[in-house]
């Protein structure tokens, strides 16, 4: 199988995250945005502030590769005019796909008109703008039950405010991959928690991120119905390799 085009390669890591300079952290950006760009993946992945030079190092190349990037990144409790503000700016410097973290804590605290909210005005956003829009759930900080209840209120929220053609636009998506967890408890993608998503999601499409480092993980994600894997071992998923990443 070809995964290269469920392959959202991804590197979110601030330079103090990384324990680089800056300089060597806008390296290793450059040195992830032409390994895109060689591989074909679907999309590259990155910090807002590093969407001008992809965008740059893309036309430059003439390549296909389209770029994601973060809003209210990685606690997602951020104001509504906080995400909408971010996802303006990712949108004029050029980003293709915004991935939006929900106040997944506000929702456990029941405020859920207000998430609800959050998810019609960023969607709205997004959509309007011909871009592809994914909300992140969090996997990790929420219990089976919570996972089923915020994937279909996404769902939800879509299904009653867009048309039907844009469906396959708005995704949910597991983790950011930066959420605390226990040591030795996964804090990305498992197999248990993508078909919780995708039982509930329906028609929307689902995102694994974090948790997929080697191509048979990868082809299982995909025959589940996941659309879109995102991973920091792009390169060794598609050449069968292992990868020790934390993504």
């Amino acid at each position: 199988m070809n995964v290269k085009q469920y392959l959202d390669s991804t590197y979110l890591k601030t330079a103090a995250q990384a324990n680089l300079s800056e300089n060597e952290n806008t390296e290793v950006v450059i040195n992830c945005i032409q390994e895109a760009i060689d591989n074909d993946f679907k999309l590259i992945m990155i910090r807002p502030d590093k969407v001008v030079l992809a965008k740059k190092m893309i036309q430059k190349a003439n390549s296909k590769v389209t770029i994601g990037t973060v809003i209210d990144f990685p606690l997602g409790n951020g104001t509504l005019e906080d995400k909408l503000v971010e996802a303006k700016q990712a949108i004029e410097n050029g980003a293709d796909d915004l991935d939006y973290v929900v106040d997944y804590e506000a929702f456990k605290r029941g405020e859920v008109d207000a998430v609800k909210e959050q998810v019609v005005q960023g969607t709205k956003l997004g959509l309007a703008h011909n871009k592809i829009v994914k909300w992140i759930i969090e996997v990790a900080a929420l219990d089976n039950h919570q996972i089923v209840q915020l994937t279909t209120l996404i769902k939800n929220v879509v299904i009653a405010n867009f048309s039907e053609k844009e469906y396959d636009k708005v995704f949910v998506k597991s983790s950011t991959g930066f959420y605390k967890t226990p040591e030795g408890v996964p804090n990305g993608a498992t197999v248990p928690t993508i078909k919780l998503m995708l039982e509930n999601s329906f028609p929307l499409p689902v995102k694994a991120a974090g948790g997929v480092r080697t191509y048979e993980e990868a082809v299982e994600m995909i025959q589940l119905g996941v659309k879109r894997i995102g991973t920091s071992a792009a390169k060794a998923i598609a050449n069968g390799e292992i990868s020790n990443s934390d993504y």
